[in-house]
């Protein structure tokens, strides 16, 4: 018997669609945010909406640690990939999509962390600040790399959306079913429609 809240190599179970589409939400929150910072600037809107970005940061960070155990755990039984160079390049693009959706929220917590001004998350305080001032080391890769990485990862979200568009008018496989399709009906309710039949 399949649960529907575990992966079948036909299609995603709950919890990793769950998953997906609430990271999408709030990544697009994130991004949404920025793109309002640098078109209008100092702004109630844009305070209100950037004011959650570390918080919601932490969360994602969390929330990708806790996929990545997932789909770990579900490896033998999730949608594989196609065979061939697609297949490899399919699998290249999602490792590079979970590298980035880690080291992004992770260099901002390092230099949250080191910044001397503390964090909290959702107003519970995670750091507090150092006495010491900034700490040079912790700061500068998140001030170097933090932004370009950001703005990447949404390059590589493009891409992925991109090729399921691809798969679905092109190639015409719809691998997005697997993600957003409906769930197969469980055994109970195929011996309940025999029975009615």
């Amino acid at each position: 018997m399949s649960s529907p809240w575990l992966d079948t190599p036909q299609r995603y179970g709950l919890v990793s669609r769950a998953l997906h589409w609430g990271m999408a939400a709030l990544f697009a929150w994130q991004f949404a945010g920025m793109a309002v910072r640098i078109l209008v600037g100092r702004h109630p809107l844009t305070a209100f909406m950037v004011g959650s970005h570390a918080s919601i940061g932490t969360l994602l960070l969390l929330l990708v640690l806790l996929r990545g155990a997932w789909g770990l755990a579900n490896a033998r039984r999730r949608p594989g990939h196609a065979p061939g160079l697609m297949g490899r390049l399919a699998t290249a693009g999602h490792l590079l999509l979970y590298a980035m959706m880690l080291v992004v929220p992770s260099l901002a917590l390092l230099r949250a962390a080191g910044s001397g001004r503390g964090l909290a998350f959702f107003g519970i305080p995670l750091f507090s600040p150092f006495q010491g001032g900034p700490v040079g080391w912790m700061v500068a890769p998140a001030s170097a790399a933090h932004g370009l990485l950001a703005w990447t990862l949404l390059a590589l979200v493009a891409g992925h959306v991109l090729m399921v568009v691809v798969h679905r008018w092109l190639w015409r496989d719809d691998v997005l079913q697997r993600m957003a399709g409906r769930m197969p009906a469980g055994p109970s309710n195929v011996q309940q429609q025999r029975t009615a039949a």
